[in-house]
């Protein structure tokens, strides 16, 4: 009887143990879906969400979007860069990064095509204020479809860029992503801040976006906010996009000429060395001229902080090597 009763006590320990085992796999399991189930509620909770948008249009988004079309280069790389590469279902026949973004279907470029748009069946379309007003018909044809149409603003600084950002991260349920991939291009432009607080003598630059009918980057541009940023003189004084007659360049004699369009024409680098009456400006002379990506430089998304890095090394090489 003794033995019998020790042998019982046993059985009770052992599946009192194996149960307490158990119960703290499930416990285990139970807390890996719920972390997976709270994720999904909380970007469930996020909506609906209501943006006011760049036409001051208030957008109000019931869910989170399963299929989106962006119209412009600068939107798609926004919403690539929030990881919604999969919700996109058509892009503009200028998108060109990321890589995957040239396998969407394309849906026309400024004249976009609203029956190809629709036939996607999108719940959200990214469209952008630069055209906004040109294709307003299109855009209420969109609408009057039934596809939500958010119409994001027409950056001209980076405290813009981040403005977009964070009303596609909105839009799309994505808003701690848009915040880390603001802090992210903060990071960056701050760390080449630094690397060139010290300059004393500022290099004066000339940057080219066009030929032979000579186009510059002027005030208030994002490559005058670049200059800005990496200690460097902006030898053009006007406003926006000037049209520049060769004489002023001449006249400016700036140490570094910076082009942008060398990825669309040939030889970009090698015209402006060989331009008649140029031989003694101090950049052709010292040979710093340099073409830098023009998408980098001049579409309002995330690569704008690389494009102050490739600024910065084709102004100050001896630093950024």
């Amino acid at each position: 009887m003794k033995k019998r009763y020790i042998f019982l006590i046993l059985l009770l320990t052992f599946g009192l143990l194996a149960g307490c085992g158990a119960k703290d796999d499930s416990k285990t399991n139970q807390n890996g879906d719920n972390t997976k189930t709270e994720q999904a509620e909380s970007t469930t909770a996020a909506f609906p969400v209501k943006i006011k948008d760049a036409v001051d249009q208030e957008v109000v988004i019931d869910k989170k979007p399963e299929r989106i079309v962006s119209l412009i280069p600068s939107n798609t790389e926004i919403a690539f860069a929030l990881g919604l590469g999969d919700e996109i279902v058509g892009v503009s026949d200028f998108d060109n990064y990321p890589e995957e973004a040239l396998e969407k279907e394309k849906i026309g470029s400024m004249d976009f095509n609203v029956e190809k748009i629709i036939s996607l069946k999108p719940d959200l379309v990214l469209a952008h204020a630069s055209g906004a007003h040109n294709s307003e018909a299109g855009l209420q044809q969109l609408r009057d479809a039934g596809i939500t149409v958010l119409v994001v603003n027409d950056a001209e600084n980076f405290e813009d860029v981040y403005d977009s950002i964070k009303m596609i991260g909105k839009a799309t349920g994505e808003q701690a992503k848009a915040q880390s991939l603001i802090d992210d291009m903060k990071t960056k432009i701050e760390k080449i801040r630094e690397k060139t607080a010290k300059i004393q003598d500022k290099k004066k630059v000339y940057i080219e976006i066009s030929a032979p009918d000579i186009y510059a980057a002027g005030k208030n541009t994002f490559m005058d906010e670049m200059l800005q940023i990496i200690q460097a003189e902006n030898v053009v004084t006007e406003e926006g996009w000037p049209k520049i007659e060769p004489e002023a360049i001449i006249a400016a004699n700036p140490d570094v000429i910076i082009t942008t369009y060398g990825s669309y024409t040939e030889g970009a680098v090698e015209q402006v060395l060989s331009r008649e009456g140029w031989e003694q400006v101090k950049a052709v002379k010292n040979s710093q001229v340099v073409d830098v990506n023009s998408d980098m430089v001049t579409r309002s998304g995330p690569r704008l902080a690389e494009g102050v890095e490739e600024i910065a090394k084709a102004v100050y090489p001896e630093i950024f090597q």
